[in-house]
């Protein structure tokens, strides 16, 4: 672990900013050079708190000589990484509130089949810059390397980077080097690196919802550099990620634990409930309830918990039992997993449109709710996902899809009139049918 010089660079960094009389009766060696080789690392730490507050370059690369990724710099002993532990030494909750958040293992989810499909189907270039870029990867330490670290591993700020000293995360993910802004961190965009793209659209998702449109046309109004950033005291033209996620409330502290707020998990195939989701639950509607009417927030919460409920029982758990049922079969053509196209549509189904369809219904986006989400849910699980088990010609298959789609309520148009259906759409009996979808808490 690092130790923290904090008394003993305060001067020096507190001279670097001084008169310039007053540099030259104590310069800092690591200020001196680095204003010259790497201006924009200098300018970024100038203009910051921790340079305000006097906290230098030693502050926090300061390492102890046992460290495995210690090495001795112009007759300093440093570590490249800075690391949780590091930052903990002076923000210690924030430090043990990542230790317990999803973020701190995000490296650790690279053991599931994410990963596992970027080596199969790509290779280790793509892996280590498409997946460990943004979940972190396992910091590897070289000896022979001039700065201690596998360059196969450095420079990573992946969210669950796994460090030499053995902690989980990189504070840098969000508070980027060497300003380590806090206004940065609480805009969308510090999070739309990872939060993005076909499999988990957050940052369009946000973007296309009122709360971003508010957000992006009264960005001035967000008080952004406040040191208090309480919801509807300090700023009430917009929530961001932050606001919701981590952002302390009138009544709620914030928190860097950004799992605190969530009821559902939506990653997996099926949606389940988190552990203590109804604690998790009132956390997040505390924060709407700083901009809304508590009918408004129960109301979104009571269509959104339908639309997962209707994801899950409709298409998600038929086409897992589907998939249990061919793969315990051994119908699959080849052996390794993701080698039969039934594996791929099926994991689009739910790890791209599925996923896409829950989230943009949980952030308020109706186009990825509909079109990018239910919308091609369906199109593939009718007319991709059903026909390619349908060719496996298996009967007990078979059977089970004969009786989704002839017994099923949700699932028996296929064979009706359309006359029949736009009826029983005005009639309201069809709607009828998902009724076991809402439920009060």
């Amino acid at each position: 672990m690092k130790v923290l010089w904090i008394t003993a660079t305060a001067a020096i960094v507190v001279a670097a900013v001084a008169p310039a009389a007053q540099q030259a009766a104590a310069p800092d060696p690591c200020i001196t050079c680095h204003r010259r080789q790497s201006p924009g690392i200098y300018e970024q730490w100038k203009g910051s708190k921790h340079a305000a507050a006097g906290i230098g370059c030693l502050d926090c690369h300061q390492a102890d000589p046992a460290d495995a990724d210690a090495f001795l710099h112009h007759g300093a002993t440093i570590a490249t990484l800075v690391t949780p532990k590091d930052c903990g030494g002076c923000h210690e909750q924030e430090a043990e509130q990542v230790r317990h958040s999803y973020h701190a293992t995000a490296g650790k989810i690279l053991d599931s089949q994410d990963a596992y499909l970027a080596h199969v189907a790509g290779g280790a270039p793509v892996a280590i810059q498409g997946c460990e870029s943004c979940h972190g990867t396992k910091v590897v330490v070289d000896p022979s390397s001039p700065d201690k670290l596998s360059k196969k591993s450095w420079p990573n700020s992946g969210i669950g980077r796994i460090n030499p000293d053995c902690s989980l995360g990189s504070c840098t993910a969000c508070h980027t080097r060497h300003a380590f802004s806090t206004a940065q961190a609480r805009q969308p965009e510090a999070c739309s690196k990872c939060h993005l793209g076909p499999d988990h659209p957050q940052k369009e998702i946000y973007e296309e919802s009122k709360h971003g449109n508010a957000f992006f046309t009264n960005i001035a109004k967000m008080n952004l550099d406040s040191d208090s950033w309480v919801v509807g005291v300090d700023y009430s033209a917009a929530p961001t990620c932050a606001t919701c996620h981590m952002g302390a409330t009138r009544t709620e502290a914030s928190t860097h634990d950004v799992g605190e707020r969530i009821a559902w998990t939506l990653r997996p195939p099926i949606s389940r409930y988190k552990p203590d989701h109804e604690r998790k639950r009132a956390n997040m509607k505390n924060v709407c309830s700083s901009c809304h009417e508590k009918p408004f927030v129960d109301g979104h919460f009571y269509q959104f918990d339908a639309t997962v409920r209707l994801y899950n029982e409709k298409f998600a758990e038929p086409a897992t039992h589907i998939m249990d049922m061919i793969r315990k079969k051994g119908l699959l053509e080849h052996k390794a997993a993701f080698s039969n196209p039934i594996e791929w549509t099926y994991w689009e189904l739910w790890h791209h449109e599925g996923r896409r369809a829950r989230h943009g219904a949980a952030m308020m986006g109706p186009d990825y709710t509909w079109w990018h989400g239910f919308y091609e849910v369906a199109q593939h699980f009718y007319f991709k996902f059903l026909p390619e088990a349908r060719a496996y010609n298996d009967p007990e298959v078979d059977a089970y899809i004969d009786q989704l789609l002839t017994k099923n309520p949700m699932h028996d148009w296929i064979d009706k009139d359309t006359a029949q259906l736009k009826q029983e759409i005005r009639s309201g009996e069809m709607q009828k049918t998902y009724d076991g979808m809402f439920k009060e808490e």
